[in-house]
């Protein structure tokens, strides 16, 4: 089974400080729900690992981060896209969880969940903590520069073998050698 764990904001739809707080917020990265429609023509699963914490901070509640997944699930649905999993955490970083990235239980449940090691497996994030959860699994850490990437990468401590691409649809070329 090819897998591939992509954060959601900044890396699938753009990002804002004041967080997503609803479907009209949430807006497509040109070309990113294409890049996961070639992901899965050849043969990968898409899933998302994702911090919510404005679910924490009282600016969205559940059934309003569900009717966000949703618009995204149809605009993928649009263009022949499919996100397999949505996983999340609705955590702030005081409660101190385990699933709050860089933390890995959102990865160890995505392990749990599909069976598999993240040996290899492609893990692509804007920003530093979506890449640290992965890489202490093995996973292969991919900064894309939309989002908060650019800012990431200016930063650096970036774990060691992240590789660096503009955006979603260009990871996806590199990967499927377009």
């Amino acid at each position: 089974m090819k897998l591939i764990i992509l954060d959601r904001d900044g890396v699938i739809n753009f990002d804002s400080d004041q967080f997503i707080k609803k479907p009209e917020e949430w807006r497509p990265i040109p070309g990113s729900l294409e890049a996961i429609a070639q992901l899965n023509q050849a043969n990968y699963r898409v899933v998302v690992a994702t911090n919510q914490s404005g679910i924490g901070r009282g600016l969205f509640d559940m059934p309003m981060l569900n009717s966000i997944h949703d618009k995204m699930h149809k605009a993928c649905a649009l263009v022949g896209a499919r996100i397999e999993a949505v996983f999340y955490c609705p955590h702030t970083s005081e409660n101190k969880c385990n699933c709050r990235k860089p933390k890995t239980g959102m990865l160890e449940e995505i392990i749990s969940r599909y069976n598999v090691s993240l040996a290899g497996v492609p893990a692509v994030g804007d920003s530093l903590r979506d890449l640290q959860a992965g890489a202490v699994l093995g996973a292969q850490p991919y900064l894309v520069l939309t989002g908060k990437g650019t800012k990431t990468q200016a930063a650096g401590g970036l774990p060691e073998g992240t590789q660096v691409f503009a955006d979603l649809s260009a990871v996806v070329a590199a990967l499927l050698k377009y």
